[in-house]
């Protein structure tokens, strides 16, 4: 999905004053005058000797500074509980995968999510981060319970990877608070870490950096995909993440069950070899460096959902065009990859089908929707998520209440799949956004509470998974949001 890139803004990057961690020093050096003061016979202690205080100590010396002292280290430690170690959620349990299922506590898990790719972005300045917690919390009040967003920015403003193998921690910050939050919230993420298209840098920028240091093999962009220099640095780029240990909580990124997942790349595509090849090695060359460094999360590709000419001629037909299968990707071929836990596809008829009205399309949607969900249950046995879906305000004809259409035969397939515990596992919405945001949106933008339509729609899919999932005992779980 193209994606509109704010400007700098004048002055260019701005200082964060006042730091979570330079609060925190306040605070422990606060407690430990306070915990100081407990002690016995200190000015202002809260403990008075008394008159039998002296004879009291001479047998037992040692309690009252132990007391005072074990008072102290406890107040201490629960502050400490606050902010360091519990974001503010009981024990959270990664999710995993059961065949053609997500499971979560031994319970089939299904998504209803959306995406919002420019929570980093926002969360580097203290100005901007309200929109992050408002975004989280309004997904949360319609049941949604994954976000999709972007964990890079390679070489644009607030990039986090600056130049090759260097990052900024000012902004790697900024995702350890958004992590955190979304947890606080209620909300798994997955985190996306490349992008195909030249939008917050991508493959581009990489063969860029490579090229203008003198030892990148070409200056065409698919040279990400084989140039072995790349590779290596997008390998540092893969360790730095998974192995980030979020200042906030003490907690790696891979050891953290608020990531659902990571996607290894937003819609890989390797046109110059249209035979799929040169992807398909990246592919299980990435995915295995993954899960090398990371085995308790899912990964999943990133894929459109085309299908390559390895495929059989039928599905190819399912390609809302012959171009299509000349992309070098392969839903099916990519997706086999052992490494790779769960298959995600896209959904953008008015992209792929220009000249087609409403009906046409969902007619088109519910076949491309069903040939994916039977890909994942009768060759994959893995999940498949559609995790990017939209409908253009440039649509031919375009109303609104054309979304409520196509929104609904979306979820209506979800649900479908879900009561007959089918591979169909859940759909994200593109995009939500909050107020004053229009640098950030594009064509298919929502912003909650504008348009309650589209809003009961996203919780009633919300209710109707969780009711999947609980069953009778659904009632007790979604009280609060049904």
């Amino acid at each position: 999905m193209a994606l509109l890139l704010p400007l700098d803004p004048p002055g260019g990057k701005q200082n964060i004053t006042g730091s979570f961690v330079d609060a925190c020093d306040r605070s422990l050096v606060e407690l430990l005058r306070i915990g100081m003061s407990i002690l016995p016979g200190r000015p202002g202690s809260w403990f008075k000797p008394s008159a039998g205080h002296n004879r009291a100590r001479a047998g037992n010396g040692i309690v009252y500074p132990v007391l005072g002292i074990v008072v102290c280290v406890a107040l201490i430690y629960l502050m400490l509980g606050d902010f360091k170690f519990s974001p503010g959620k009981s024990q959270l349990s990664f999710v995993q995968r059961n065949g053609t299922q997500f499971v979560v506590d031994g319970r089939a898990f299904y998504v209803n999510g959306w995406n919002s790719y420019w929570l980093m972005d926002q969360s580097v300045e203290e100005s901007s981060k309200p929109r992050v917690s408002e975004i989280f919390q309004t997904g949360a009040k319609m049941g949604m319970t994954v976000c999709r967003t972007w964990a890079f920015n390679d070489g644009a403003y607030h990039a986090l990877q600056v130049s090759l193998g260097i990052f900024d921690e000012r902004v790697f910050k900024a995702l350890d608070w958004v992590i955190v939050e979304a947890r606080r919230h209620g909300i798994r993420l997955l985190l996306s870490l490349v992008n195909n298209l030249q939008h917050y840098g991508g493959k581009t920028q990489y063969v860029k950096w490579a090229w203008d240091e003198g030892f990148g093999l070409s200056s065409s962009n698919d040279s990400f995909f084989f140039d072995p220099s790349i590779r290596s640095y997008f390998k540092i780029y893969l360790k730095t993440i998974l192995t980030r240990k979020n200042h906030l909580t003490g907690i790696e990124y891979r050891d953290d069950p608020t990531i659902f997942a990571w996607e290894l790349m937003n819609e890989p595509q390797c046109a110059s070899d249209a035979s799929g090849d040169t992807l398909q090695e990246w592919i299980e060359e990435m995915t295995e460096y993954v899960k090398t460094i990371d085995k308790k999360h899912l990964l999943t590709i990133g894929l459109e959902g085309f299908y390559g000419p390895v495929s059989p001629e039928e599905k190819q037909n399912i390609n809302p065009g012959k171009w299509y299968s000349t992309l070098g990707s392969d839903f099916v071929r990519n997706s086999k990859v052992p490494y790779v836990d769960f298959a995600s596809a896209h959904i953008y008829p008015d992209q792929w089908l220009v000249e087609a009205d409403l009906n046409e399309k969902v007619e088109y949607i519910s076949k491309w929707i069903t040939s994916h969900i039977e890909d994942g249950e009768k060759t994959l046995n893995k999940p498949i998520m559609f995790t990017e879906f939209g409908l253009s305000t440039k649509a031919k004809n375009f109303e609104y209440s054309h979304r409520i259409i196509f929104y609904k035969s979306i979820f209506n397939k979800i649900h479908e799949s879900a009561r007959q515990n089918g591979a169909g596992a859940g759909a994200l919405i593109w995009q939500l956004l909050v107020q004053g945001m229009e640098d950030y949106n594009d064509d298919y933008g929502i912003v909650p509470r504008e348009r309650p339509s589209v809003d009961k729609l996203i919780k009633e899919q919300s209710c109707q998974l969780i009711a999947v999932r609980y069953g009778k005992n659904s009632v007790d779980k979604s009280s609060v949001i049904c």
